[in-house]
C-alpha cells in the first residue's frame, strides 16, 4: 500500500497536478492557450504547436483545446460557444491570468469569430485571437486584436485591421502546425520571439495524458481498456508482456497521466473486446504532452470499419496533421510501405489536402493496385483509401521522407498483426527534425 501511493503521488506530482506549499495560486507567467480545430479536426492538430510552447516556458496544464463534432449532429454551436465559456472561466481562475488567448482553424475560425461578436464580455475575456487559414472578415471580430496567417489560396483574403501574415508554400493544415506559425502567435501573445522553435526534449520521465475520441464526432470513447507499451523501434515488438500502464477511459475518453521516456516508442492499444483490439504507435513526444489524441471509432463503425478485413494481411491507417503531397516530385513527399512507394498523383494529390490514409488489400487478393484511390475514402475531406496488401506475420515498415527536410526520413515498424482481429494507426510527427 505505501508502495502505491508513493508511485501515485510521484505521478500526481510529474503531471503538474500538485504544486508544492505556496505555489498553488502563484500567477502563471503566460496567459492560458485555447486551441478550436476545424472540420473533422482535433486537439490533436495543435499537439505539437503546445510542445512548442511548453519548450518556451508555458505551463502545460494551461494549454488546452476545445473540441466539438464539427458535423453538429452531436452539440449545437449554442452548445459548444456555453462550453467554452466554462473552460475561459475555469483557466482564469487556475491561471490567475486576466485574459486568454484564442487560436482557431478553418472551420473554428468561422465559430470563432461569431462567438467573439456574441457579446461584449465574451470578447473581453480574449486578449488575443489568432485565425488560421480560415474566414477572412471585414475588420477583427469582437474588437479583439487579431493575428491572422493564410496558407496557399487566394492572396485576397484578409481581415481588416488585423496583421495578416501569408505563408504561400503552406497548406491548410500545414499552417496550423508549422514553426514559421509558430514564431508568429508566439510574439503576437508576448510582444517577443520565442527562445526557440524546436521541440526540446525534456530531461528524465515525462508525462503523457489525453483523449480517445471517436472519428469524426469527438465524443468520447468511455469506458475502453487502454494498455501502454514500450516497443523495441526496430520490430515494434512491446518490450514486456506487462503494459507499463492500465486506465479505463473516462466519460469523455480521458486518459492519463502515464509516466513515460521522452526517447521511447509507445504503443497505445484500446482493448475494446478480446477479439478486437486497436493498437496505435507514435513517434517519442521528447515533452510531457496532455494533447494526445488516439482517434478510433466502435468496432466495425465508421470508415475503419468500411476497410475490409481478414487473417492474411494488415490494415493500416497513416496520419501526418502536415498534408502528404504525392504529385509534387522532389518537391513533395515520401511514403513507403515495406519499402515500396504509395503516394502518387491520383490517391494524393496536392489538391486534396491529404492527412489520413486508410490502406488496406482491397477485395482480399493479396495484390497492390495503387492506379487509383480508394472510395469512399478519397471523397472524404482529408482523407484517401489505398489498396495495399501487407502480409501479416512479419514486421511492417513505414518510411516517411518530408517534403523540405533535406532527405530527412522518420520510420515506424510495427507488427505484423492480422486485421481480422487487430486496427493498425501509425500517427508520424508533423514537424521536422
Amino acid at each position: 500500500m505505501v508502495r502505491r501511493l508513493v508511485a501515485l503521488l510521484a505521478t500526481l506530482l510529474l503531471a503538474g497536478a500538485l504544486a508544492p506549499p505556496g505555489q498553488a495560486r502563484a500567477r502563471a507567467p503566460h496567459r492560458p492557450v485555447i486551441f478550436v480545430h476545424g472540420f473533422s479536426g482535433s486537439g490533436g492538430q495543435f499537439e505539437t504547436q503546445a510542445r512548442r510552447l511548453t519548450s518556451n516556458g508555458y505551463r502545460g496544464d494551461l494549454i488546452e483545446a476545445h473540441e466539438y463534432d464539427s458535423l453538429f449532429q452531436e452539440n449545437t454551436r449554442e452548445e459548444v460557444y456555453a462550453a467554452l465559456d466554462a473552460r475561459i472561466d475555469r483557466l482564469l481562475a487556475r491561471s490567475r491570468a486576466d485574459k486568454v488567448d484564442l487560436l482557431a482553424h478553418s472551420l473554428g475560425t468561422v465559430l470563432m469569430q461569431e462567438y467573439l461578436r456574441s457579446s461584449p464580455k465574451r470578447a473581453a475575456k480574449v486578449a488575443h485571437y489568432v485565425n488560421l487559414d480560415g474566414a477572412p472578415s471585414a475588420d477583427p471580430p469582437g474588437g479583439v486584436p487579431t493575428l491572422a496567417v493564410w496558407g496557399e489560396g487566394s492572396p485576397e483574403r484578409r481581415i481588416g485591421g488585423a496583421r495578416n501574415v501569408r505563408l504561400p508554400d503552406q497548406a491548410h493544415t500545414e499552417v496550423v502546425t508549422s514553426k514559421e506559425t509558430f514564431a508568429e502567435f508566439f510574439a503576437f501573445f508576448t510582444g517577443r520571439a520565442p527562445r526557440t522553435t524546436e521541440i526540446t526534449a525534456e530531461r528524465g520521465a515525462i508525462a503523457l495524458s489525453g483523449r480517445a475520441v471517436l472519428f469524426p464526432s469527438n465524443l468520447g470513447a468511455a469506458g475502453v481498456r487502454l494498455e501502454v507499451y514500450e516497443v523495441d523501434p526496430r520490430t515494434g515488438r512491446r518490450r514486456t508482456r506487462l503494459p507499463v500502464a492500465i486506465r479505463t477511459t473516462g466519460r469523455d475518453g480521458s486518459w492519463g497521466p502515464i509516466p513515460a521516456r521522452p526517447d521511447a516508442h509507445y504503443e497505445f492499444a484500446l482493448v475494446w473486446s478480446p477479439t478486437s483490439v486497436h493498437h496505435l504507435y507514435f513517434q517519442p513526444f521528447r515533452r510531457s504532452d496532455r494533447l494526445v489524441r488516439l482517434l478510433t471509432g466502435r468496432p466495425g463503425e465508421g470508415l475503419s470499419g468500411l476497410m475490409e478485413t481478414g487473417d492474411r494481411h494488415v490494415n493500416l491507417v497513416i496520419s501526418r496533421q502536415r498534408e502528404w503531397w504525392g504529385d509534387q516530385g522532389a518537391a513533395g513527399d515520401s511514403l513507403r510501405i515495406n519499402g515500396r512507394e504509395v503516394l502518387n498523383a491520383a490517391n494524393a494529390p496536392r489538391a486534396e489536402r491529404v492527412i489520413g490514409i486508410f490502406a488496406f488489400d482491397a477485395g482480399v487478393d493479396r495484390i497492390t493496385d495503387l492506379s487509383e484511390p480508394l472510395q469512399p475514402f478519397f471523397g472524404q475531406p482529408f482523407m484517401t483509401g489505398m489498396d495495399v496488401y501487407v502480409p501479416v506475420g512479419r514486421p511492417v515498415t513505414v518510411t516517411v521522407r518530408p517534403r523540405g527536410g533535406n532527405g530527412e526520413v522518420d520510420t515506424l515498424t510495427v507488427p505484423g498483426l492480422p486485421s481480422s482481429g487487430h486496427r493498425m494507426s501509425l500517427q508520424f510527427d508533423d514537424h521536422l527534425g
